[in-house]
């Protein structure tokens, strides 16, 4: 057995596997169907603004995300709070502020959550008790996954402000699903690991730079420093495997060729393993089979000025979800841009831009009092029609681990079973389980003899 590993796949699932593999001594390549690594979390330039494709926050838990960064010199790509502090807006100039204190947790956001002005004084207290109930849930447990976060949430008697104003506002953006369509499963992870289990696990993270450079410039660099080869714009058609190895056919600029490997991590979207596997049905194909899609929608303005005193604010009451300005990060030289994200946003994603800027526009000038002096220099639109598995009841038993496959063969990406949401973080652990599966295969060849050349 050869020590060769073919990554199909350049997001950060299989950028990280690809490292991880090349540091255990293993001559990778890796493949890439666009001209650019960092998968759905890149960017690209619109005159003079690098516009990233996804409006992405990074939490201090993203610790396997945070170790890529270092890993391919880009730690300092991202700018993370002293502590959480999420400012809310509303309609009529309305603000309110969650702000964690300096206390063990979960005391640190009693202060926060007994203290938000968007809820009355019972709603205060009986979401604190919310909080402490969460903690004590397992995300591991199967029985979660099989209820609804906001079935659960109606249980413990919290009201429909709560859940929409509150809880909502959070997981919303979180899991990209609405709380009546999450699965219950992946929202106690949510809230233990990110907000009740320790003080700063919370703490946002924005970056400074645009994802196309860290996902892509900079970590091409450390892959190629790391002796990974990299083809962009090389497609794998199938996935074949005989008593020799694996056999992929691509598609390059060079035409076609067939690669051969030992190793194979297929870091794509689940819908395209599918596919890429049809020649190797496996039984965990069947059930990933029923995995579905959720959008996200991107709503971008450029004012002449700014009207926006916040990097990121969240929006209640408004077609407005979350706000982030983007002004530096982008390059703009002038004014201010800013990036709407707006998860779970069927409603939007199949309308036209001019429809659009009718609803947010107004919308915008309702919560920030500054935008109703200001000129709209640009305004544009980008959809994510598959930017998320939708993170529903019931989809934990369908997420496949990384090695339920054929000796050789490791699946990477957010949708595999990470025990993590869709996320960055849930990108890398999946790329780090995927490099493990690889290890453990060549390690079984040692035990059974079988010479690995160095």
């Amino acid at each position: 057995m050869s020590r060769d590993v073919l990554v199909v796949g350049g997001g950060l699932a299989g950028v990280t596997a690809a490292l991880r593999c090349a540091d255990d001594g293993l001559d990778v390549t890796l493949l890439e169907s666009r001209a650019r690594l960092g998968g759905a979390a890149g960017s690209f330039q619109r005159g003079e603004l690098a516009v990233d494709t996804g409006q992405h926050v990074i939490l201090r838990c993203y610790t396997a995300y945070r170790a890529l960064l270092r890993r391919i010199g880009a730690a300092d790509g991202v700018r993370i709070q002293p502590r959480l502090r999420i400012p809310v807006l509303g309609p009529g100039g309305r603000r309110s502020v969650l702000l964690r204190r300096r206390l063990p947790a979960p005391a640190h956001l009693a202060p926060a959550l007994l203290g938000y002005g968007e809820l009355g004084p019972g709603e205060r207290l009986r979401a604190a008790r919310t909080a402490i109930a969460l903690r004590a849930l397992d995300p591991a447990d199967p029985a979660l996954d099989e209820i609804s976060f906001g079935a659960w949430l109606r249980s413990r008697g919290e009201t429909g402000r709560a859940v929409d104003a509150l809880w909502g506002l959070l997981s919303v953006a979180a899991l990209n699903a609405p709380p009546d369509r999450a699965s219950l499963a992946l929202a106690v992870k949510v809230f233990r690991t990110g907000l009740l289990d320790t003080p700063d696990a919370a703490d946002i993270g924005i970056p400074r730079r645009p994802l196309g450079e860290l996902h892509g410039t900079v970590a091409h660099r450390a892959l190629e420093a790391a002796g990974v080869r990299v083809l962009l714009r090389t497609k794998a058609v199938v996935l074949r495997q005989d008593e020799l190895g694996w056999r992929v056919p691509v598609r390059g600029r060079g035409g076609q060729d067939v690669l051969n490997a030992d190793s194979v991590v297929l870091a794509v979207p689940h819908s395209h393993a599918t596919a890429l596997l049809a020649e190797q049905p496996l039984p965990a194909a069947r059930r990933w089979g029923g995995l579905s899609a959720a959008p996200i929608v991107n709503v971008h303005v450029r004012y002449d000025r700014p009207v926006l005193a916040e990097p990121m604010a969240a929006v209640l009451d408004s077609p407005v979800q979350w706000l982030f300005d983007r002004t530096s990060i982008a390059g703009a030289r002038h004014g201010q841009y800013l990036a709407i994200s707006l998860s779970a946003a069927h409603e939007h994603l199949d309308r036209r831009t001019d429809e659009l800027r009718a609803v947010f526009l107004p919308a915008l000038q309702e919560v920030l009092p500054r935008a109703r002096r200001a000129r709209v220099e640009d305004f544009f639109v980008t959809r994510e029609p598959r930017a998320t598995f939708a993170q529903a009841p019931g989809t934990g038993a369908l997420r496949p681990a990384a090695g339920c496959g054929p000796t050789g063969l490791a699946l990477a990406g957010a949708w595999t079973a990470t025990g993590w949401p869709d996320t960055l973080e849930g990108a890398v652990r999946s790329g780090e389980l995927a490099a493990h599966v690889v290890r453990a295969a060549v390690g079984q060849a040692r035990r059974a003899g079988v010479e690995v050349p160095r």
